[in-house]
């Protein structure tokens, strides 16, 4: 039996980046819920902009899952 030791390597390595990528986005997202709760003392404008981070990056974390669960059934090929 074989194993291409650089191939692993390499997939383990983007599968790491990728998985920080997703929670640091993820935590940006709810950085902004949180600036929505903060914003009823404080209300100009950063309401709005703590909805439009939240909701952009839960969709970029929604996106990025549904590309992998895409790349994992191949009935969906």
């Amino acid at each position: 039996m074989h194993l291409d030791w650089t191939a692993l390597g390499q997939v383990s390595a983007v599968s790491i980046g990728v998985t920080v990528a997703v929670v640091a986005v993820f935590a940006l997202g709810v950085l902004g819920l949180a600036r929505i709760d903060d914003s009823r003392e404080d209300p100009d404008g950063a309401r709005t902009l703590g909805a439009a981070q939240a909701w952009l990056c839960f969709l970029a974390c929604a996106a990025v899952v549904a590309y992998g669960i895409y790349l994992i059934v191949p009935q969906f090929h």
